[in-house]
């Protein structure tokens, strides 16, 4: 794809990248955000307060330096970052401010290093990658419109129930406007809400909580401590209120063709995406272990339908473990998802898929605990909302 004089300017900036990469990205932030504050909306606060974005942004710029002899080793990547894009709504007149103002941010921080043939070296890698993931978002902003029901952007969808799950879940059902009937979706995937709080314009992802070819999407939203999105669907949407929507998107799903033993592994929140694959996982036969971690009962979302779900299925089976379970309460275990309970759950030759989900400090010793008791990476699966980070990362 390059010439080797392009290859070996991009592969001479690599250690600067590693020493200073996350310096470029805050550098590239603040400027964009500055001078397009109508980007905001696409980018959550919280990960830029705490510096998760700048440092995710420094990774996948290394990344593809790193590799850019050998692109084809950053392919497994490019479905969830394409996912991603679709989801928030990124269009090809993002691509060039985006690419202007990083390229900025190298020359500033990089200075006199930063030569024009390094610059130019990158505005053409740039250019390139800018391409290819336009091609493929617009592949699959048609693709997904082209569905029955299938649209475009954003649609209106009136909130149809709102529903207490827990002392700090809330569940959304959310019906069209205009009649149109909704398109099915994997399960696993996400909507979009695109919302106007106060005069900002906020874009956030909540998994789809039910199972697919309802006449409804359900979204399941936690509380987040000084979320503003979260508390805004808690305390001021009702039945009756009209929501901006994307259409469902993500690429962490469900794979319903298997037929190996199936472990849902949650924590929290975590349990909303596990629930739409139980829905569609219980009756095809697979055996399935359902392990969900809570704080307490009053924290405990869905027991009643996954208890529904497993008396109708005999190949489902619960274990919910509780840290801080309160007297009346009667989970199974008490404390933590250890590596011996999951052994407990697992068949002997560890040939399991494992979908994990939860906070991240959750998932990252649910990972270990299942790489070191045996089963293969490729069949620990999990998603992270936010910028991705290595599950193994202390």
């Amino acid at each position: 794809m390059f010439s080797t004089r392009t290859i070996a300017l991009i592969q001479a900036t690599v250690p600067l990248l590693k020493a200073r990469g996350e310096e470029i990205t805050r550098h590239f932030y603040r400027t964009m955000l500055d001078e397009h504050p109508e980007l905001k909306a696409f980018f959550n606060e919280a990960h830029q307060a705490q510096g998760t974005q700048a440092r995710a942004l420094a990774g996948a710029v290394l990344a593809y330096a790193s590799h850019i002899d050998r692109l084809e080793a950053l392919a497994p990547a490019l479905p969830r970052i394409i996912q991603k894009h679709v989801a928030l709504g990124v269009q090809p007149e993002h691509y060039p401010i985006v690419g202007g103002v990083l390229l900025r941010a190298i020359r500033h921080v990089l200075g006199e290093v930063a030569t024009d043939e390094i610059m130019a070296a990158w505005a053409e890698a740039y250019d390139a990658l800018a391409r290819l993931l336009i091609d493929a978002e617009e592949a699959v902003y048609a693709q997904t419109a082209a569905q029955p029901g299938g649209w475009r952007g954003e649609r209106t969808m009136r909130v149809m129930r709102k529903v207490r799950e827990s002392d700090i879940i809330t569940s959304f059902y959310l019906v069209p406007t205009d009649a149109r009937p909704l398109p099915a979706f994997r399960a696993g995937q996400y909507l979009t809400l695109a919302l106007d709080i106060d005069g900002r314009r906020l874009r956030r992802n909540y998994s789809l909580s039910d199972g697919p070819h309802q006449p409804w999407y359900r979204i399941s939203v936690k509380r987040e401590d000084g979320g503003i999105a979260s508390n805004w669907l808690h305390d001021q949407v009702e039945a009756g209120a009209l929501l901006q929507v994307q259409p469902p998107a993500g690429e962490f799903t469900l794979d319903d063709q298997a037929q190996r033993p199936l472990l849902l592994v949650t924590g929290g929140v975590g349990i909303t995406p596990a629930m739409a694959m139980l829905e569609v996982a219980a009756a095809g036969g697979r055996p399935i272990r359902f392990i969900h971690a809570a704080r307490h009962g009053g924290a405990h979302a869905f027991r009643e339908r996954v208890d529904e779900l497993a008396r109708a299925h005999h190949n489902v089976e619960v274990v919910y473990v509780y840290d801080e379970p309160r007297a009346a309460d009667r989970p199974h275990a008490v404390g933590r998802v250890d590596r011996e309970l999951l052994a407990r759950h697992m068949p002997a030759d560890r040939d399991v898929d494992v979908y994990l989900l939860g906070p991240k400090s959750f998932m990252r010793a649910v990972y270990a605990h299942g790489l070191a008791l045996g089963v293969q990476a490729a069949q620990l699966r999990y998603e992270f909302f936010g910028p991705a980070e290595d599950l193994l990362a202390a």
